[in-house]
């Protein structure tokens, strides 16, 4: 009866421990690619990482933990739209995030756009604001760098 329990425990630890092999194999994978799930409050890229190369234009997938995606027009607590900063840095919380060719806004609620950049190295700052494009600040904000190739 000992050994029995014993030869079940052994395949029990044995199929855990795969199980949480195959579970790090699965994760590293996707964190390879940049689809990773936000692990913390904020805002990140879904689709791309730093330092990836990319061909204009390309597809910029946009997400947030910890907060709501609506679109632009009232104040409600929790709740926001992103903006892209195009070769920036964030905006300081309380400001309002400025609205030109390098400051995109996406205030229909948006959370993917096509983007066309020339070549060469840009940061892409995702910046997330509340519903009167004032900014949460750095903490809801995300800097990563792309190289367009020709």
């Amino acid at each position: 009866m000992k050994f029995k329990y014993f030869v079940s425990s052994l395949l029990l630890m044995a199929v855990m421990a795969c199980n949480q092999s195959a579970k790090e194999s699965v994760n590293s994978k996707v964190s390879a690619t940049g689809n990773q799930e936000q692990k913390r409050d904020g805002v990140y890229f879904v689709n791309l990482k730093d330092g990836d190369n990319v061909k204009s234009p390309f597809i910029i997938e946009m997400g947030v933990k910890g907060m709501e995606v609506e679109p632009a027009g009232k104040l409600n607590e929790g709740k926001g739209h992103h903006h892209l900063i195009i070769d920036g840095s964030f905006t300081e919380k309380g400001q309002m995030v400025a609205k030109d060719e390098t400051h995109l806004h996406f205030g229909k609620g948006q959370t993917s756009d096509t983007l066309s950049l020339s070549p060469g190295t840009h940061t892409l700052t995702l910046q997330f604001a509340n519903g009167l494009h004032q900014s949460y600040g750095q903490d809801w904000s995300n800097t990563i760098s792309v190289t367009v190739e020709n």
